[in-house]
Parts: C-alpha cells; sequence; structure tokens
C-alpha cells in the first residue's frame, strides 16, 4: 500500500502545568502543604512571606504554637484576583521543640579501676555552675550506660552488657536471641552464647525491673521475683506468667482455676497483683513524637446556624516579591527570561493555594449542611453520606471530593475529625429509610459503656436490641463494628 499524508482534527484534553500543580496542592495535607512552600519560597526569588501586618505588627504566634489554633479563629478573607499578590501576613506553624534533654556522654570505667571514683557524681563548687553528669539520663540506653558504669566488671564482660542494651527495643525487650546476636561479633573474639546469658543476667538486674526479658511473661515473671517472697499469691502469680499466661490472655478461667488448684478468689488477687506490674518496662524511657493536626476548618454555631470558616492559622500568606517584579516591568529583554518565568509560577503558586482552601471550604459548609444533626445530637445522629452526594451538591467531580476530604481536618465543638468522617456506607431500617454505621458504632459504644458488668451482651443481643429501634443488622455487622471500637468480646468484659 503506497503510504500517503492525511489531515484529521481531533479534541482531547491536556493538564496544563499550573492544572497539575493545582490538583497536587488540592491532596497534600496542611503540613505537607507548608513543607512544599518552604520548598519554593526557597528555589523561587520572586516568591516571599509578609512577616507583618499591614499595620506593621507582628502576628500573633501563640495561636499557632505547636501546630494548634486558637478556639475562635478569625473569618477567612476572600482575596480578589487584583489583590492576590498583595497577601496578608502569614502564620508560620511552628515547630513543636523537642523534649527532653541531651544524655551526657560518660567514658567506662577502666578494667583496674577501683570503686570510690567520683563518677557520675558533679564536682564540689560554690558555684551553681552546669555539669554535664547533672543532666538526667532521657533514653532507656543512658539509663542502663549509666548503671553498667556503676558496676566493677572486667572491659569483655562489660562489653557484652553494652552489647545486650543496644539490642534492646524501646519497650525494654531483647528482640534477637542470644545465637543471633552472638554471630554478630568477629568469629576471633570467640563469644558464644553462655557468655551472652551471663551478661544478659546482669542486665536483668538493672532498673527499670524487667527490662532485658525476651517477651512480656519473663518480663512480669523478673518483676514478681523482685517483690518480697511474702507477698501475697506471688509464687501463683509466677507460675501464671511462666507458664499460663495465655489461658489468663483468653479468660479461660476454668481450666486456669483447675491448673492453679485455687478458687475464683484467688484468681482475682493473683490478677490484681499482675495489674500492679509493668508489661512494657522501657516504655517510660521511649520518646514518643506528637503528630500534631492542623485543623483547616472551623465550625462554629452562629446565630443558630452551624458555619464553617477557614482556619487562617493553617494558610500560607504569599506574595510576589516587588522588587524584582518593578525589575521585570521595567525592563522586559531577553536576560530576564527566566525571573519572568519565575515570576509567572509564583502567580500560579499563590493562585491555586488560594484555590485550595476555597474549594476545602465549599466542601466542608456542604458537609456541615448535611451532617447539621450531627453537630447538634452527635454520632448517634450522624446521616449516611457518600461522595457522589457531595460532588453533585457542588457539581464537582468524584475524585475532587476524594482529595478534599484526605487528611484534611475540621475543629468542631465535638472535637477535631478528618472530613473523610463524616462520609459512611448506610445501613436499612424497618422504616424503609437508613442509618450511618457511624451511628450504629455509637449506639453499640453506648450499649456496651451501659451494660451489666456481670452479664455482658452477645453480638446477637446487641443485634436484637438495634433491631427492636428498627436498626437492621446482622451479628457479623455487629461484631465488625464492635471490633473497629476495639471493644474486647464478651467473653472478655466478663469480670472474673
Amino acid at each position: 500500500m503506497k503510504p500517503t499524508l492525511q489531515l484529521k482534527l481531533s479534541q482531547h484534553l491536556t493538564l496544563t502545568p499550573q492544572l497539575q500543580q493545582s490538583i497536587r496542592l488540592l491532596q497534600l495535607s496542611t503540613l505537607e502543604l507548608n513543607a512544599e512552600v518552604e520548598r519554593m519560597l526557597q528555589e523561587n526569588p520572586l516568591l516571599e512571606k509578609s512577616d507583618e501586618d499591614e499595620d506593621g505588627s507582628a502576628p500573633d504566634a501563640s495561636s499557632v504554637a505547636s501546630g494548634t489554633v486558637a478556639t475562635e479563629p478569625t473569618e477567612a478573607v476572600r482575596v480578589s484576583d487584583a489583590e492576590y499578590e498583595r497577601a496578608d501576613d502569614p502564620y508560620d506553624t511552628a515547630e513543636a521543640a523537642e523534649r527532653g534533654v541531651p544524655a551526657a556522654e560518660f567514658d567506662f570505667v577502666d578494667e583496674g579501676a577501683t570503686g570510690d571514683s567520683d563518677w557520675g557524681t558533679a564536682p564540689a563548687s560554690d558555684d551553681d555552675e552546669f555539669y554535664p553528669q547533672q543532666v538526667a539520663s532521657s533514653t532507656l540506653r543512658d539509663h542502663l550506660i549509666e548503671q553498667l558504669g556503676m558496676l566493677s566488671l572486667p572491659q569483655r564482660d562489660r562489653q557484652l552488657v553494652a552489647a545486650l542494651i543496644d539490642a534492646l527495643d524501646d519497650d525494654g525487650f531483647l528482640g534477637s536471641s542470644l545465637d543471633e546476636i552472638a554471630e554478630l561479633f568477629p568469629d576471633e573474639l570467640g563469644i558464644s552464647a553462655e557468655e551472652l546469658s551471663i551478661a544478659l543476667r546482669y542486665l536483668q538486674s538493672f532498673e527499670p525491673v524487667g527490662v532485658g526479658a525476651r517477651g512480656i511473661g519473663e518480663s512480669l515473671a523478673l518483676q514478681l521475683r523482685a517483690l518480697p517472697a511474702s507477698t501475697p499469691c506471688r509464687s501463683a502469680a509466677l507460675k501464671v506468667v511462666e507458664g499460663h499466661l495465655d489461658l489468663l490472655a483468653n479468660r479461660d478461667l476454668t481450666r486456669l482455676k483447675r491448673v492453679l488448684q485455687c478458687d475464683d478468689a484467688m484468681l482475682r488477687a493473683i490478677r490484681e497483683l499482675l495489674r500492679t506490674l509493668n508489661p512494657r518496662p522501657g516504655a517510660a524511657f521511649a520518646r514518643t513524637e506528637a503528630n500534631y493536626v492542623v485543623p483547616d476548618v472551623v465550625v462554629r454555631k452562629v446565630r443558630g446556624h452551624w458555619v464553617a470558616s477557614l482556619n487562617e492559622a493553617a494558610m500560607p500568606k504569599l506574595r510576589v516579591n516587588r522588587i524584582y517584579a518593578d525589575i521585570l516591568a521595567r525592563s522586559r529583554d531577553a536576560s530576564n527570561q527566566q525571573l519572568a518565568a519565575q515570576l509567572q509560577e509564583a502567580k500560579w503558586l499563590i493562585r491555586n493555594v488560594q484555590q485550595r482552601f476555597e474549594t476545602i471550604l465549599r466542601v466542608a459548609q456542604a458537609i456541615v449542611e448535611r451532617q447539621r444533626r450531627f453537630f447538634e445530637h452527635g454520632e448517634v445522629a450522624m446521616r449516611p453520606m457518600v461522595l457522589r452526594e457531595i460532588a453533585d451538591m457542588l457539581d464537582l467531580h468524584e475524585s475532587t471530593i476524594s482529595r478534599v476530604t484526605t487528611q484534611k481536618y475540621m475543629l468542631t465543638p465535638r472535637g477535631t475529625f478528618e472530613l473523610k468522617y463524616f462520609f459512611g456506607s448506610h445501613v436499612a431500617t424497618d422504616s424503609g429509610g437508613a442509618a450511618s454505621a457511624t451511628a450504629i458504632r455509637a449506639l453499640i459504644r453506648q450499649l456496651i459503656g451501659a451494660e451489666d458488668p456481670k452479664a455482658p451482651l452477645t453480638d446477637s443481643k446487641i443485634a436484637e436490641v438495634l433491631g427492636e429501634q428498627g436498626i437492621l443488622v446482622a451479628r457479623r455487622t455487629v461484631a465488625k463494628y464492635r471490633e473497629a471500637l476495639s471493644i474486647p468480646p464478651v467473653n472478655q468484659r466478663k469480670p472474673l
């Protein structure tokens, strides 16, 4: 066939760079948006933040410290296209200050050192001078290394104990076996599991009691052995944690009483003794970083109506650098093409950030209007709602609603919720209507909270009670919702 040239006209949708940026910013969380803005500020000299308000006063950063917001933020101001380059002053989200004091670095005591040194104490002085030795250890490892330094041990044993300390997890447990740890040492050292077992006994004698255990049972056993021998039920509790902890966890009380040859009173005393122990001895030294949630929208009741407003503390205030903009306005030669491109990028970012928050506000207000009864009466009044309802209501695509409601949060008088929280499936009622899954979970929580502890409600009984209220749910549905609420089954809720 002879090749020919043909002219064909067609239409197709192309995502411009500005539209791609708008979609990407829309699906970012507030913290991710702030990180993206900071990156753009470093790369684009035409983009800047305003550090002062129009009256010249600095913004009050106390309302946004540690990523939190004031309970009464100001209403969001809609900036016109002609004024978007002169954005108001920003509120920088302050990062939470790192807690704790850096631990002091101590040297090991030499092998031939005597035990009468002043290691770990501050030198005598009349001045209130600060010494690193006075700093309290802030991690589990530092706490254990301090105790190791107080022992008079050979250097080899000291190194073995230090290796075991490094192998502990945040809860103080030894996750690896002694054979696995022995394989980490060079072969020429000839480290055996027996030597590590001796070093482990040294480690398990340290504070907190129970550290260095290879499981919860061993940790509880170490804590029980540290108690006085006259402690009531101590021997029986040791028998439970060393060989029958699974029976107690599964609340197989009949078999547990037969193994221990005890009555109900004795079993209750054993349980109360075990509840005084710490199943995670190293958790008190763990540094847990709080994940702060910055709400994008604040909901308040104004004149009898629930109104959503943007949280200005979460909105980065950006503007175009006037100096560079004036240079570009006066000179339009080819040498300034890069600055002209950066100016266009800065304008795109400012407009897309503004459009992002406008879309979030529209979706949030639509959610508030649909879930007005939730703000009045709580979870039990939550109505079933899907993304398509809000999309049709606002004439937006369903994927846009999904991006807006992901990792975006709403501060309400009832707490802070992700926008996705207000969407849920529905369950049919005997009247032909529908009940929200969130409302059903709230009812299940209320029923279990008000149950008789001696006769807790089964899943079948809960389904029957809900059926009497007109909500038709199966027993397996109740079990699924109960597990989602982290509520144990009926056999585990029944007291001893």
